[in-house]
């Protein structure tokens, strides 16, 4: 009975959440989770190669039969059909004073459930729904949702959630996750829930470096962040797995070239340090088989690795770089984070610059990472869930462009 609701949040956020485009590339960002493979540097490739398949499009299986859906299946199918006003409707009856918990990996899922509670009210005035969002740390949101599908009745009706390589051998092929594509976002894209295959993208995070600039310190080139002394901020890569496939994406043949290129606008000083870790990793290269400039990506990835200081979670990380005390430091962190600093005598967003924005720039500025709208196999709140992502839109945010000059 609630499971239009769970889709309709679906479309709500997708209209709301028009992506931020982000990149480590020096001209168009790469999206670290639609990777589907992440074993090695060399097997890790992005959509943005022609001839590779984005984990946000997992390999084509034979098309099913009403026969052979689950109940669940059977629940979108039927609200694939259907616009987002007619969600709405469907929703409004069979949520209204109920209770919705959610799950992700960023907390865009709780400032979006607010919103699209104001939608429902503009269409009827006494409807009313409380909600949860959790936001677990360290990868443990595979593991959360796992545990709750085990359950006679889940708790969670719908997740954002990154790491498309991820999501499709833990989370779809085990049938605890399944795809929703909108009617409305389906035809604003020019395509239809039966031919699109793949994951629902709500938006693009972009990771940017960002640096306090009340010191003398400056940041011009991508290998200043690996430089001897330098201790970046940034959320560990084992917390999050986007970040390991950003370093894995690096060893790229484009990408290796752009750091080879950065390299090479140093001074012949500042060459001389990273030199020596570049020909060590000549033969790491050759092993791997990467292309010719294979050594400059692994030598960035290793001193980076080594050098730079764990954190959970951007907010914290954000909140130590606006702070006037954070002289010479820098992070690499969610660019949206600084929405939400609030400014004092010593906390500014004045206090920090984007690496990539500043003028003679020299390198990879950042990357972008697409959290998923996935719904919950089991549908405690269906229809609600299909439409958040289409309402949302509605509240669209700016394209973030140009990370590298």
């Amino acid at each position: 009975m609630k499971k239009i609701l769970a889709l309709l949040l679906a479309v709500s956020m997708i209209l709301a959440m028009a992506a931020c485009a982000a990149a480590p590339a020096q001209n168009e960002p790469a999206k670290t989770d639609d990777t589907p493979k992440t074993e090695t540097p060399a097997e890790n490739n992005n959509e943005e190669t022609p001839a590779e398949t984005p984990a946000e499009t997992p390999a084509e299986t034979p098309a099913e039969t009403d026969e052979n859906l689950t109940e669940t299946q059977k629940i979108i199918k039927e609200a694939e059909g259907m616009t987002l006003e007619e969600l709405a409707k469907k929703a409004i009856e069979e949520s209204n004073g109920k209770m919705f918990y959610g799950v992700g990996n960023s907390s865009r899922g709780k400032s979006a459930l607010p919103l699209f509670i104001e939608y429902l009210q503009s269409i009827d005035s006494s409807y009313s729904m409380e909600f949860e969002w959790q936001q677990p740390k360290n990868n443990k949101i595979f593991d959360q949702l796992t545990a709750d599908s085990l359950k006679g009745t889940g708790t969670f009706a719908m997740t954002l959630i990154q790491d498309g390589n991820q999501i499709e051998s833990k989370m779809v092929q085990t049938g605890i996750l399944d795809t929703f594509i909108p009617k409305d976002w389906a035809d604003a894209n020019g395509t239809t829930a039966d031919a699109y295959t793949g994951f629902l993208p709500l938006q693009t995070l972009n990771k940017v470096f960002m640096y306090n600039c009340t010191g003398d310190k400056t940041y011009d080139n991508c290998w200043d962040f690996v430089a001897e002394g330098e201790h970046g901020l940034f959320m560990d890569i084992d917390s999050e797995i986007v970040g390991k496939n950003f370093l894995y994406m690096l060893t790229r043949d484009d990408y290796a070239a752009w750091l080879k290129e950065s390299y090479e606008a140093l001074s012949a000083d500042e060459q001389a340090y990273f030199q020596p870790t570049i020909a060590a990793m000549e033969s790491e290269a050759a092993d791997l088989g990467l292309g010719a400039d294979g050594a400059y990506a692994l030598a960035w990835i290793k001193l980076w690795v080594e050098s730079y200081n764990a954190q959970t979670d951007d907010g914290p990380i954000c909140n130590t770089l606006v702070d006037e005390s954070a002289k010479n430091q820098f992070g690499l962190l969610v660019y949206s984070k600084l929405r939400s600093v609030e400014e004092s005598s010593s906390v500014s967003v004045n206090n920090v610059k984007v690496a990539a924005y500043e003028d003679g720039y020299q390198g990879i500025g950042g990357y972008g990472c697409r959290p998923f709208l996935c719904r919950s196999a089991q549908l405690p709140l269906p229809v609600r869930d299909r439409q958040l992502p289409a309402a949302l839109d509605r509240l669209r945010v700016h394209r973030l462009h140009d990370l590298h000059r």
